[in-house]
């Protein structure tokens, strides 16, 4: 696998065993090192571990010593299952939908700060997980476009989504406000979202469309760089459904909107710096939520790959 290099560090790292070695073994001994690492070049992938289930990759996060970030907790937009409380399927939208490159849970005040991935069966065609660099990404922007990230920086987002009352796996978007708020009733809907400093609207059929409070479009790490931390691009380009339309679901955070040739610039940048991991059967990928951004390319035949949260 041709890897990417940004400032002598290679990306993805890629750490490589014979089939036998122990993820958990390795992951408890490793980890102050795998931790500098990381923070160098935000996603590794360990490839030839033995890591042939479900609980092994489990057993292989809580190896690794951080606390967990239920997904449960989360105000994420996706329909996921648990397999364990550490382990969820990363998403349950049809295989030919892309999910476009973002920060997770970025447009929430709500996110882990890094991810496991876990690719239990690899697909048979297409399915790669696309990654790209966040901090790079900003670098570039910022020479090539600065009043825009100013106004990024600045400004800040808001985001825009509609609901269901009851989940719709059909949808990248589909989770339903009960269990995205963890309430049941309307009422207490309202207080979550109140709590969370949302604006929403009742809609027909039970849905609900919610606005964020101003979310961060840039995020500064503890080393002084900056990323270009949201969930802009697949919001813009995804969030397609019977209930939602990509054009409205974001704006700044001050209510003004964002052009379509801004949003294009940073698309096209995002595509352009993007790499596909293409997973094989028992790989595991570590990334940092805060440095690099992840999606999903569209797949055919039985693809398993799971996710695993940290706070």
């Amino acid at each position: 696998m041709k890897q990417q290099q940004w400032h002598d560090n290679a990306f993805p790292q890629i750490i490589e065993a014979d089939g036998t070695d122990n993820l958990s073994e390795y992951l408890t001994r490793a980890k102050p090192q795998l931790d500098i690492d990381l923070a160098k070049t935000g996603a590794i992938l360990f490839r030839g571990f033995a890591v042939p289930t479900v609980n092994d990759f489990d057993s292989a996060v809580e190896a690794y010593g951080e606390e967990n970030f239920p997904y449960a907790d989360s105000l994420s937009n996706a329909v996921r299952i648990n397999l364990t409380p550490r382990v969820f399927t990363a998403n349950e939208a049809p295989p030919e939908t892309s999910i476009f490159l973002h920060h997770e849970m970025a447009q929430t005040p709500i996110y882990p700060s890094k991810l496991f991935f876990y690719c239990n069966i690899a697909a048979a065609e297409g399915g790669a997980t696309p990654i790209c660099r966040s901090d790079i990404l900003l670098e570039i922007l910022q020479d090539e476009n600065p009043h825009l990230v100013d106004d990024f920086a600045n400004k800040g987002v808001r985001y825009t989504h509609s609901m269901p009352g009851q989940d719709d796996a059909a949808s990248g978007q589909g989770r339903s406000w009960r269990s995205t708020l963890g309430v049941e009733d309307q009422d207490s809907a309202e207080t979550r979202l109140s709590d969370l400093g949302y604006s929403w609207q009742w809609l027909e059929h039970d849905a609900l469309r919610v606005t964020s409070p101003r979310l961060d479009a840039v995020r500064t790490l503890s080393d002084g760089r900056r990323t270009f931390f949201n969930q802009l691009i697949a919001a813009y380009r995804g969030w397609a459904d019977e209930r939602n339309d990509p054009a409205k679901s974001i704006c700044f955070g001050d209510g003004s909107a964002i052009a379509a040739d801004q949003m294009q610039v940073a698309i096209d940048l995002a595509d352009e710096l993007s790499f596909d991991l293409q997973w094989q059967s028992g790989d595991v990928a570590l990334i940092d939520n805060f440095l690099v951004m992840h999606g999903r390319r569209p797949f055919k035949g039985k693809r398993k790959v799971l996710a695993s949260l940290i706070k």
